[in-house]
C-alpha cells in the first residue's frame, strides 16, 4: 500500500467560494458555490447518502475501501478503538464571503441526541487571506443568557452575535482550535485548512440572508434542543490564547506540531518542512495537503512526487515514509486512542 493522489471533491455549499482552491488545485473554477474541498472525506453532508464522500481515481468510494480492510488502512491500534472509521475529516475551505454564525455539538451532545460517538470539534490551519483585514469570529466575550441567546436566534439580530464574539485577525500560518460548543464565524477572504472529527453537525444561529431553510439548521432536533448545544459562558482571554497560535518561522525540527495541546483528543496536525534532512514520519493513516514547492515521498519500495495543490490520502500500511525536497506540506492525522478517550461519551 502507498499514498494515493486525490481531486478534487466539492459539494455545492450555501455560501459563496472556492476562488482559492482553484487556484491552489490549479483547476477551473466552480460555479461560486463551491467553498468546501472534502478532502479523503469517510463522512456525507448531514441527511445525504453519500454527498462529500471521496472517491478514489478507482472510482471506489473510500469509505467503502477503509471498511474493507481497517486495519490496513488504520493500524490495528486504531481499528480496535475506532472500527473503521478515520476519525477524522478534512477540508479545503475558502470563505468567499463571511459565514454564518453557528456552532457545533460536543461528543456529549452527539451521543445523546445524534447517536453519534463524534461530536464536531474543528481547528484551522490559514493557508492564505485576501482583503485588508481577514478575521475570524470566536467564542463570547461575556456571558450570554439563555433568553438573551434566543432571542438573538429568533430576531436574527447577527449585529448582536458578532458584536459578543471575540474577533481575531488572522494571517497565513495562523491556527485556531475552535473546541465543539463554541459559536463561531470564518470572515471573508481566510483560506485554510480546517481539521474536524468526522461529523458534519452543525447548528445554525444565523441564516437570514444565506441559502439555508431556517428549519433546515437544527439537526432535525428543533430550535429549542439544538441551541442548547451552544457555551453560553465567555471564551476567557487565556481560553483564547491557549487555542491560537501565530505564525512561527521554519524551526530546525522537519516535522513540528501546528495546533495547540488543545487538540490532541480530536486530531493532529504536523508542518513537514525538511531541512539538510528528509523529514521522517512513523506509519499512520493521514491526509496529506502540499502547501508549497515540490519533493518527493518515498517508503519501502515505493516513491512519489510531490507537487504544491496536491492532496493525498496515505494508509496505515504505506509503513515508515520520508519527505524530501524544498517543500512544506501538512500531514493531517486522527487522534490517538489514548487521547480520544479522555474525551469519550462512551
Amino acid at each position: 500500500m502507498q499514498p494515493i493522489a486525490l481531486g478534487p471533491n466539492q459539494p455545492r455549499q450555501f455560501y459563496k467560494g472556492g476562488e482559492a482552491i482553484a487556484a491552489f488545485r490549479g483547476t477551473q473554477v466552480g460555479d461560486g458555490y463551491r467553498p468546501e474541498d472534502w478532502v479523503g472525506s469517510t463522512t456525507p453532508r448531514f441527511g445525504t447518502g453519500t454527498d462529500g464522500l471521496t472517491r478514489l481515481p478507482s472510482g471506489e468510494y473510500l469509505r467503502d475501501v477503509v471498511s474493507a480492510d481497517p486495519e490496513g488502512w488504520l493500524g490495528p491500534e486504531h481499528a480496535a478503538y475506532f472500527g473503521a472509521s478515520t476519525a477524522l475529516l478534512v477540508k479545503l475551505l475558502d470563505a468567499g464571503e463571511r459565514l454564518p454564525v453557528h456552532v457545533h455539538p460536543n461528543r456529549s451532545f452527539a451521543f445523546r441526541h445524534l447517536g453519534s460517538r463524534h461530536g464536531k470539534t474543528e481547528s484551522w490551519v490559514v493557508i492564505g487571506t485576501r482583503g485588508a483585514e481577514p478575521v475570524v469570529h470566536l467564542g463570547w466575550v461575556r456571558d450570554v443568557g439563555e433568553d438573551e441567546l434566543r432571542r438573538w436566534v429568533s430576531d436574527q439580530d447577527a449585529k448582536a452575535m458578532l458584536g459578543n464574539l471575540h474577533r481575531l485577525t488572522v494571517a497565513q500560518g495562523d491556527t485556531v482550535v475552535v473546541p465543539a460548543g463554541t459559536p463561531h464565524a470564518i470572515g471573508e477572504g481566510v483560506f485554510a485548512v480546517e481539521l474536524q472529527e468526522p461529523t458534519d453537525f452543525s447548528v445554525m444561529l444565523e441564516f437570514a440572508g444565506f441559502e439555508i431553510d431556517p428549519a433546515g439548521g437544527d439537526l432535525g432536533l428543533g430550535r429549542d434542543l439544538a441551541i442548547s448545544c451552544v457555551q453560553r459562558r465567555a471564551l476567557s482571554q487565556a481560553a483564547l490564547d491557549d487555542l491560537v497560535r501565530r505564525t512561527t518561522p521554519a524551526g530546525k525540527a522537519p516535522v513540528e506540531s501546528a495546533l495547540s495541546i488543545e487538540a490532541s483528543p480530536y486530531f493532529r496536525a504536523e508542518r513537514i518542512r525538511p531541512n539538510s534532512a528528509a523529514a521522517a514520519l512513523e506509519p499512520s493513516f493521514a491526509v496529506l495537503v502540499v502547501l508549497e514547492g515540490a519533493g518527493e515521498i518515498a517508503g519501502q519500495g515505493w516513491q512519489l512526487p510531490l507537487r504544491a495543490g496536491q492532496t493525498w490520502a496515505m494508509p496505515w500500511a504505506s509503513g515508515h515514509a520520508t519527505v524530501a525536497g524544498n517543500i512544506e506540506l501538512l500531514r493531517c492525522l486522527p487522534p490517538l486512542p489514548a487521547d480520544a478517550s479522555a474525551d469519550s461519551p462512551l
